[in-house]
């Protein structure tokens, strides 16, 4: 007879955007000291600069909190001055094609007049921003860089350690050491297969084995939307 499957519900397991939350290691420690030494920065302007998913949206949001810093979209920069005050503020994903430079100028002027700080996130260096307004690039060329480098093992396998453990779900470090050295490199996709192997887990009712696993990272790699079971 064939194991009944459970049905498994649409329970959204939220991104988890905390300082506890955030799993520290070689490739982000730089980023991390930055965001943790805050309002001791060097510069009113610094740009956090790495690939999609090596956790930027997480550190602009941990800083968020921490310095009760105004959201700012790339594309109405001009219309959230005026709610700025001294508050200082945050841009994600600063290098969209979308984003306000005229606005983005006067952010930086008013930010720098009120003492405060304004921090932006971006998968490319400003020098690459196709930035047109002249004396936006030269404020942008006065701003501190760091960069956060592609996620490392120790990163992947944190996250994805963690993600489990979130669901409250044990995995033997080996199915983890497997995920790392099979997926691709970015804490999107991490937490894209954790949610594929608990949902399909819980419908088979079995733990998540490295054939298990093995089969995830097949079916992302096919593009496969759910696995054929």
């Amino acid at each position: 007879m064939e194991k009944p499957r459970q049905l498994p519900l649409d329970l959204s397991h939220g991104t988890a955007y905390s300082r506890d939350d955030l799993v520290v290691s070689p490739s982000n420690a730089q980023a991390v000291a930055l965001v943790d030494c805050w309002p001791d920065w060097s510069s009113p302007v610094v740009v956090l600069a790495g690939p999609a998913g090596s956790g930027k949206t997480h550190l602009a949001e941990i800083w968020r909190n921490s310095a009760n810093a105004l959201a700012v979209e790339p594309a109405r920069i001009s219309e959230a001055i005026a709610d700025l005050g001294s508050r200082p503020a945050v841009i994600d994903n600063a290098d969209a094609a979308s984003i306000d430079q005229q606005g983005l100028f006067h952010l930086i002027n008013a930010v720098r007049g009120a003492g405060s700080h304004l921090l932006l996130t971006a998968r490319r260096f400003p020098s690459a921003w196709n930035v047109t307004l002249p004396d936006l690039a030269s404020r942008l060329r006065a701003a501190a860089t760091v960069e956060i480098h592609e996620p490392d093992d120790p990163l992947l396998a944190g996250v994805i350690t963690k993600l489990f453990a979130d669901r409250q779900v044990e995995v033997e470090p080996h199915v983890v050491q497997y995920l790392v050295r099979r997926i691709e490199r970015s804490l999107a996709t991490a937490m894209r297969v954790v949610d594929r192997l608990d949902r399909v887990a819980l419908q088979q009712q079995s733990r998540i084995t490295r054939v298990l696993a093995a089969e995830a990272v097949s079916a992302m790699d096919e593009g496969q939307g759910e696995f054929d079971l």
